[in-house]
């Protein structure tokens, strides 16, 4: 499906001067305020008529001028946007809906023109600053804009000690003092029934990544990369002169246009999950670089084996062509080297991806970012690396969102687009929807996952990641180990998240030999990396349970991994089209985690199922219509 622009309504306003302006959604549900009060800028928003954000102060400042106080806003331009496009992930056809406009300010005593851009969708809003200025004119940007919530808000983030590799705590928004780092998506439970929100941001190019700190009054402030707290792993990889160049104030030459700034926003966690804003704020892919746009035909979506955390052997070339030899056996798309492919010579290095292209399995290598800064070196890695036909690059190690960091980002991005190199990136920053713009970043990690090995209380961790971390873009947490790794985890519930965490690449964690050896292989083969639908069933909560229905062409899934407590849910099988349906499931087996109990019959959509959980306990139905 190519991007299908449906209709752009402007309409054009001029009202000088401008004190408040409320922007809504299509459907009307949703709303932006825009406050000007005695020239100070704030704004406040709402769904189903019930408070989202109280009024929060809107804050940015160039060159040390706090350019939202003493501002007087003028001209108001309205557009209403309505396109489709396709996607990889929880479906395949994105929404961009909203009603937008563009609000022109000017700083009264510095002369700064300056224009607000506001969109609201259905499902949540975003906003940011567009500060014309000239090539010639460097500037400083900053900016600390407040999300003030609710009284009685639950609210789930983690702090920045491992960069964006944290594990999740919930708190009650009244109780937290002011100080506390939250690396985006911030979660919100909104008090009386009111829904949930998250909070992060869209489009960051030419810009410092975005964390949020607490204001100890219900609320969140902005902080741009160079002020964020140096995490353990950037000091542990990076020099002193390194750390001392991040922690400045990024400079930017020309226009400033900030990442949007995003509130997502709905009644329920179905509504966050198959939310479309992110990607929705950021450009289309640029048919000269993917003339097929997402299904640009090297751009395969798929499933990696990975000798990495389970063994499987040596790194030796006969082993590495075992394991694409048994990926190719169970319908996988790729191999994944670490670092020890670079001591290969390169005539062994071809005889693998030779070896392996025949089995339609195609080879990514692992690269520290820190060897890709320098611009010739770089194009000479990639040049080498298409001309040896390998897939794609896992990248790593980037740990910190200064703009620097930034900018590498978007070079790697073009230069592998270029050279048609897929991308996973790792030690990375959150998504922030430039996978539609470049469709060959295939995902990013920035998630504590199956490679912490610390982690104790797993079943609790992965119930939060599909209502935190995921709202931004897929996350690459290296699912499904059937090992002691998995710790409180059930073998059911290391097969649920191969569903419930689709990407457009799921690296599998268990080597390959384990996996097909295994009485969920089948299950795992069926296992698309990539949905048509999904459906976020009740009663899915942030580090409870997650419930998911996720279709495949004519194909449910039904998938379900739960946190520490015992539970027994009910799931009616509404989610189901017309006819029967032949059901495959593996359940807990409450005697053994390290085993599945399966079972087979016809249901229906009329049908329901009483399944029992155990301590980080799983469920994965297969359900095929019969003919």
């Amino acid at each position: 499906m190519q991007t299908i622009p449906v209709l752009f309504l402007l309409i054009l306003s001029v009202l000088l001067p401008v004190q408040n302006v409320t922007i809504k959604s299509p459907d009307g549900k949703t709303g932006f305020n825009l406050i000007n009060k005695n020239d100070i800028l704030a704004y406040s928003a709402y769904s189903y008529n019930k408070p989202v954000i109280g009024e929060s102060p809107l804050i940015m400042t160039i060159d040390g001028i706090k350019i939202t106080e003493g501002v007087k806003t003028g001209s108001v331009k309205k557009e209403y946007i309505s396109e489709q496009y396709p996607v990889y992930g929880y479906h395949s056809t994105a929404v961009n809906e909203c009603n937008a406009a563009r609000i022109e300010c000017r700083h009264i005593s510095s002369g700064i023109r300056f224009s607000l851009e506001i969109r609201v969708f259905n499902d949540g809003f975003a906003f940011r600053f567009v500060v014309p200025g000239k090539e010639s004119m460097p500037r400083v940007p900053d900016e600390a804009t407040e999300f003030v919530f609710p009284s009685g808000s639950n609210v789930w983030y983690h702090n920045l000690r491992m960069h964006y590799e944290g594990e999740y705590t919930r708190m009650l928004i009244d109780t937290i003092p002011e100080g506390q780092w939250a690396a985006p998506p911030v979660t919100v439970k909104l008090p009386g029934g009111a829904g949930y929100a998250a909070v992060t941001e869209a489009n960051l190019v030419d810009y410092p990544g975005m964390a949020l700190q607490t204001t100890g009054n219900n609320g969140f402030r902005v902080r741009i990369g160079h002020s964020h707290p140096v995490s353990y792993p950037y000091e542990l990889r990076y020099s002193k002169e390194d750390i001392e160049r991040v922690t400045k104030p990024a400079i930017i030459n020309g226009n400033i246009t900030t990442p949007w700034r995003v509130v997502l926003a709905g009644k329920d966690l179905n509504t966050l999950v198959n939310s479309d804003i992110i990607t929705n704020l950021c450009p289309p892919p640029d048919k000269k670089i993917f003339p097929g746009g997402l299904y640009t035909q090297w751009i395969r979506p798929g499933r990696a084996v990975w000798r990495y955390l389970d063994g499987g052997g040596d790194n030796s070339l006969k082993n590495m062509k075992e394991f694409s030899r048994v990926a190719s056996e169970l319908g996988f798309e790729y191999n994944i080297l670490e670092n020890f492919w670079s001591k290969w010579p390169e005539d062994s290095i071809r005889a693998l991806v030779d070896y392996s292209r025949k089995l339609n399995v195609g080879i990514i290598v692992w690269k520290h970012s820190k060897e890709l800064r320098d611009p010739a070196e770089r194009i000479e890695f990639f040049d080498r690396l298409a001309t040896l036909g390998i897939s794609g690059i896992k990248v790593d190690f980037f740990d910190h969102e200064a703009k620097e960091v930034i900018d590498l980002y978007e070079s790697i991005f073009r230069e592998c687009a270029d050279r048609k190199l897929l991308l996973i990136l790792h030690g990375a920053n959150k998504p922030t929807g430039l996978q539609r713009t470049w469709p060959n970043v295939l995902i990013y990690e920035a998630v504590r996952g199956m490679e912490a090995s610390r982690l104790e209380d797993r079943a609790t961790h992965q119930t939060f990641l599909p209502f935190t971390r995921m709202l931004a873009g897929a996350a690459d947490y290296s699912v499904c180990h059937f090992g002691d790794r998995r710790r409180n985890t059930t073998w059911a519930n290391q097969v649920a998240t191969a569903a419930i965490y689709c990407a457009p690449v799921i690296t599998y964690a268990a080597n390959p030999f384990n996996i097909i050896s295994n009485p969920c292989a089948e299950m795992i083969r069926s296992i698309p990396p990539v949905w048509d639908e999904t459906i976020v069933l009740p009663p899915s909560e942030p580090g409870v349970i997650a419930i998911f229905a996720q279709r495949k062409g004519e194909v449910w899934h039904l998938s379900v991994i739960n946190g520490k407590k015992t539970v027994s849910v009910r799931i009616p099988f509404s989610f189901l089209g017309n006819g029967k349906f032949k059901m495959i499931t593996l359940k807990d087996n409450p005697d053994n985690p390290a085993s599945v109990i399966t079972e087979n019959k016809t249901v229906s959509q009329s049908d329901t199922m009483e399944i029992a959980l155990t301590e980080g306990g799983g469920y994965t139905g297969r359900f095929i219509p019969v003919r």
